[in-house]
């Protein structure tokens, strides 16, 4: 162990917990220590604090403990004149930091200074928000994300499950020039990793650097700028505390559990740029005691595998020393390296396209005024379409262009285009169509600079100027989608062909064809159920975070994260015969009105450590499934009311229940197993086999106003089939109640059913 770091680290743990107590003292005796502290829209209070001692944070006058707690982690400066393996001392000193920092951004909520502001470079004429993220344009001025929100945290949980997105990167400082901080945030994006932005080298951070270059920031490109001291950059160890809370399964002052978690399970590293200060090499420390490493591009002692440590936990990269004909080259390097030291597990397709490409692109906006040209959408039709055909009908790799390609477009032009994949393979069923063909969506968007929505023959595709100046043409959408097609079906697709059209003639011939198979796989899949198949499927994969947790998949009910359906984990099994979804025989059907069957039973009870005895699919009161932490809602049992409320993911109101969605599914998260509460995706509301033992619909006397009236029309569908038309605005939402006193009186005006049907319990 470096006595200098350890001098450097400790030093600054104590200048750190000393500021924080002047500024809580400062803000007790102004505010009083009843004023609220809370970081916006998250469950778990000043998460490090919580996570650590358990402690829940809710005024200015609990913070007085935490300082005490804070202060009593730290530690002399080491002598002079005696070596000793100052690891625990440091460690300590970095929680110490943690906890001092956490307190400091209370301070400021408390104040109204946190997000914090910064001043753009150019002011945005629309003032319009960037789409999809928390950073809000006023004029010359820009809101920072500040902390990550619990909605935010659930939405990526999919991602940090699949391998989408394999770790994160907490970027302090400011790069050696505007060109390297663009470059080092590209190759991280590339890789699908998470990126978190905070610090500053002399008030220049790389936040300022990225916003003059133009870079999106914000939660769809997995760019989120904390805030512009060093300071902010603990939002980024609360990110991964709440991981280990709301995946993991941990509880609240599990210390050491909730860092081992953290050290196996969520890859994390730190990326400090430039003049590395007390407060950095505290702050590192804390990073440290999770087991993430710091890799620095300034010459710093490091941290080396010597016995007390098992990996590199500081590497000092100098930038100028990194060999390279030039800066870019170097930049490589130095991310290449990172991901070394961390082991982080990346999964880079290789598309042969001239920009770059990686699921971080996926949520880019291209707004009009760096839009070169569109496809589909307002102004034009565009379709997708995938079909199986015989091995002697396709030719892999061929990509044929009909009409003007984007080169004969002028800016600004809207064209109609028609993308036809043929697929071939030994592997290969009818059935795989639509799962293929869905996948478009994520591959299109992967490219930087596109933006892709819709599906089937209401897809919209736009390009920007930048990406067409760097040479991207219509034959690299045929690239992208033969690329990735052979990565990911490789097992089940042989051979792939693909004809793009913007001829507006053959587009509309060619989209009846689309439309006639559209309508027959709609038919297909409407007469999938559970009783015609003897298999369901398991999935596996949230158990990288939730080790107790088993996903059953069945035709009628999709996976609560709602990525997966039975055909989805059909074709991955096919795909990977070894990997998360496995086929799970229906067995015996134990018991037919909750959905009970054998073979799920002993499933579930060998892949959940032994947690789980039994499962039932068609009830929420009896042995419901377990959730992870990424579900879409969760149904939570209002028992005064005879039924059951639904909370949204996004929706971050108070319930009935007296509870948000992040305390709600804090409490049922993790592998747990608890009857009256289930998490469960969206779709799942409109199967046949929606808690039919409990009810169905009828029972739902609360929802979520965004998911009613995102699914009006399909939810009035199932309405009208459960023999109440007028059912869905019988349902209360939150605009109308948000406590137990304000709904009953609601339910018996509107006549709900619910209040009329036999008990629950």
């Amino acid at each position: 162990m470096s006595r200098y770091i350890a001098t450097r680290a400790i030093r600054g743990a104590n200048a750190i917990v000393a500021e924080a107590e002047a500024m809580v003292d400062d803000a007790i005796a102004e505010l009083g220590p009843d004023t609220p502290v809370a970081f916006t829209n998250t469950a778990y209070f000043l998460p490090v604090v919580y996570a650590f001692t358990g402690r829940k944070i809710e005024k200015l006058g609990d913070l007085p403990e935490v300082i005490a707690r804070a202060k009593a982690l730290l530690h002399p400066v080491p002598a002079e004149s005696m070596w000793l393996p100052y690891l625990g001392e440091t460690l300590d000193s970095g929680v110490a930091t943690l906890f001092a920092e956490e307190a400091i951004e209370g301070v400021r909520f408390a104040r109204k200074l946190e997000p914090q502001i910064i001043q753009l470079s150019h002011a945005r004429e629309d003032g319009e928000r960037f789409t999809g993220s928390d950073l809000m344009v006023h004029g010359d001025k820009m809101k920072l994300n500040g902390p990550i929100d619990d909605i935010q945290l659930r939405a990526w949980g999919i991602q940090l499950v699949d391998g989408r997105m394999p770790g994160f990167c907490a970027v302090v400082g400011c790069a050696k020039s505007n060109e390297v901080a663009v470059k080092i945030v590209r190759e991280l994006q590339s890789r699908g990793i998470l990126i978190f932005l905070s610090g500053n080298v002399n008030g220049r951070s790389i936040i300022h650097q990225l916003q003059e270059e133009g870079i999106q920031l914000g939660y769809d490109t997995f760019t989120v700028p904390f805030g512009l001291d060093t300071i902010s950059a603990v939002y980024a160890l609360g990110f991964a505390a709440r991981s280990a809370l709301t995946f993991g399964g941990m509880e609240a002052g599990q210390a050491r559990d909730i860092m081992l978690y953290n050290k196996y399970r969520v890859f994390a590293f730190v990326l400090a740029l430039g003049e590395v200060d007390d407060l950095k090499y505290a702050t590192a420390a804390g990073a440290i005691s999770y087991g993430f490493p710091v890799i620095a591009d300034t010459r710093i002692p490091q941290i080396l595998p010597t016995g007390v440590t098992t990996y590199e936990h500081v590497v000092s990269m100098p930038f100028e020393e990194i060999p390279g004909a030039d800066d870019m080259e170097r930049t490589e390097k130095l991310i290449q390296r990172c991901i070394e030291v961390r082991g982080v597990k990346v999964k880079i397709a290789k598309v042969p396209i001239p920009v770059s490409y990686g699921s971080a692109f996926e949520g880019e906006r291209i707004r009009k005024d760096i839009m070169y040209a569109e496809f589909g959408g307002k102004r034009s039709h565009a379709f997708e379409f995938l079909r199986m055909k015989p091995a002697d009908e396709v030719e892999d790799g061929k990509i044929t262009i009909h009409g003007v390609d984007l080169d004969g477009m002028n800016e600004g032009d809207a064209l109609p285009l028609g993308m036809i994949v043929d697929v071939s393979g030994r592997k290969m069923q009818t059935d795989f169509e639509p799962i293929l063909e869905r996948q478009f969506h994520y591959f299109i968007n992967g490219v930087e600079g596109i933006q892709h929505n819709g599906q089937r023959d209401i897809a919209w595709t736009r390009v920007s100027k930048n990406t067409f100046a760097k040479g991207f043409r219509l034959e690299h959408f045929g690239k992208v989608i033969h690329a990735r097609i052979h990565e990911v079906f490789g097992n089940i697709v042989d051979k792939v062909q693909v004809t793009l059209t913007t001829d507006a003639a053959e587009v509309d011939e060619r989209i009846e064809e689309a439309r006639l198979a559209y309508a027959e796989r709609n038919e297909r899949i409407a007469n999938l159920t559970d009783e015609s198949v003897d298999i369901f499927y398991s999935c596996l994969l949230c158990q990288s975070f939730a080790p107790n947790h088993v996903c059953v998949v069945n035709p009628e009910r999709v996976g609560l994260c709602g990525a997966y359906n039975w055909l989805d984990c059909k074709a991955s099994f096919e795909i990977n015969p070894t990997g998360p979804n496995q086929p799970v025989p229906k067995g015996i059907v134990l018991d037919p009105v909750n959905g009970e069957f054998s073979g799920p039973n002993e499933y579930i009870h060998a892949h959940s450590n032994q947690t789980v005895d039994k499962v039932t699919f068609y009830s929420i009161m009896e042995s419901p499934m377990t959730s992870c932490g990424c579900f879409e809602c969760i149904m939570v049992l209002v028992p005064e009311a005879n039924g059951f409320m639904i909370v949204s993911r996004e929706d971050p109101s108070m319930t009935p229940c007296g509870m948000t969605f992040s305390t709600l599914a804090g409490t049922a998260g993790g592998g747990m197993q608890t009857p009256g509460m289930m998490g469960m995706g969206k779709y799942y509301l409109t199967s046949k086999k929606f808690i039919p033992a409990d009810g169905g619909m009828k029972r739902v006397v609360w929802m979520s106003s965004n998911l009613r009236e995102s699914m009006r029309p399909a939810l009035e569908e199932v309405c009208v089939r459960e023999g109440d038309p007028d059912l869905l605005d019988k349902i209360v939402d939150e605009t109308m109640a948000t406590t137990v006193e304000e709904l009953l009186p609601l339910l018996e005006a509107k006549g709900h059913p619910a209040l009329t049907m036999d008990p629950l319990f």
